[in-house]
């Protein structure tokens, strides 16, 4: 029996290029019904402001053996037999370890990743010609049980005063979930750790305007109902789903930009593979002219040192990485109290 496949073509800086997608017909999200070919599809509807926000970045591909509900597995390093058109860019992980991580460059390298069964898209905070120095400063208001979107939206709103007044334009787009991302562009000088401590500056701002509904704690038991402002997205080699980027959820959700002035209104149900083409038609991608204005982060870490001197020392880190310098003890609460 024939193999079932279909070919795509799709525009590049060289010219068109002819893309195989095998297994074209195969469901992704079962209860739309939607495909590969769909998804393959879509790539190419969003080409451009995918490519704005997410290319020229080291990105991690998280990739399904079947359908969203199956087996997945999260894809970093440039697989054999990738096309030329596919680079990758030499980047340090938290060990310290070194290895080439996968660089989309152009919208048929998104499709080919498609090819190769990725759903979501992970790219970095820096640009692959300096991995070292984020351009981007991220924040992930992250709703905790017993709160939902309708609550990280006016934390998104005074987490956008905080940053202003920190010197810094702010954008926001949907995680295609519950929560919210909100990003600033950045000049790249300063590395991962000083970029995290200027988040956490930020964060600490926030929480001390809106105490009963915003939170820092680290550790879940200590969080409550509250939207968690989650700081440890800024390390090096952490990520979250591109702008543009489907969700392997059950709608085909996409994290979506959007304006400041949607925020109160918009339905992230509403955001998904099939709609997110028409809506860029319609009225243009709201994060066109973010790097038109970078800023600093000088203000924020002029925040960082002053809540140091004041006894706010530095936060825990994700537990995969090695133990960092001035980092509290990675120790649960309760069971810190229960040892005492």
């Amino acid at each position: 029996m024939a193999r079932e496949e279909v070919t795509v073509t799709v525009s590049s800086p060289s010219g068109n290029r002819e893309l195989r997608i095998s297994s074209p017909g195969r469901v992704l999200w079962p209860d739309l019904g939607l495909t590969k070919l769909d998804l393959a599809r879509y790539m190419i509807d969003v080409g451009d402001c995918f490519l704005a926000a997410n290319g020229d970045r080291p990105v991690t591909l998280q990739r399904f053996s079947g359908d969203i509900e199956g087996e997945q597995f999260f894809s970093k390093n440039p697989p054999r037999g990738a096309p030329d058109f596919v680079r990758s860019v030499m980047v340090v992980y938290p060990s310290g370890r070194s290895h080439p991580q996968l660089v989309i460059d152009e919208i048929a390298a998104a499709v080919w990743a498609v090819q190769m069964n990725t759903v979501v898209f992970h790219p970095w905070a820096s640009r692959a010609g300096n991995p070292d120095n984020p351009d981007q400063l991220r924040i992930d208001l992250d709703p905790q049980p017993g709160t939902g979107f309708e609550d990280a939206v006016p934390a998104a709103q005074e987490l956008r005063s905080v940053l202003s007044e920190a010197g810094l334009e702010s954008f926001i787009k949907t995680s295609g979930n519950r929560g919210l991302h909100v990003f600033a562009p950045i000049e790249p000088r300063h590395e991962f750790l000083e970029v995290r401590h200027a988040v956490i500056a930020a964060a600490r701002e926030l929480e001390r305007r809106m105490p009963q509904a915003v939170t820092t704690a680290w550790w879940k038991e200590e969080r409550g109902t509250r939207i968690f402002v989650d700081f440890n997205q800024a390390n090096r080699d952490r990520t979250m789903a591109g702008a543009y980027s489907p969700r392997a959820l059950p709608g085909a959700t996409v994290s979506c930009p959007i304006g400041w002035d949607e925020l109160e209104h918009v339905d992230t149900q509403d955001f998904t593979i099939t709609t997110v083409p028409q809506r860029l038609k319609a009225i243009g991608d709201p994060w066109a002219d973010m790097h038109a204005k970078p800023g600093t982060i000088d203000i924020l870490l002029g925040w960082w040192e002053r809540d140091l001197a004041a006894g706010l020392g530095e936060m825990p880190f994700p537990p995969d990485f090695p133990k960092m310098p001035g980092e509290p003890t990675r120790v649960q609460p309760s069971r810190a109290r229960t040892k005492d």
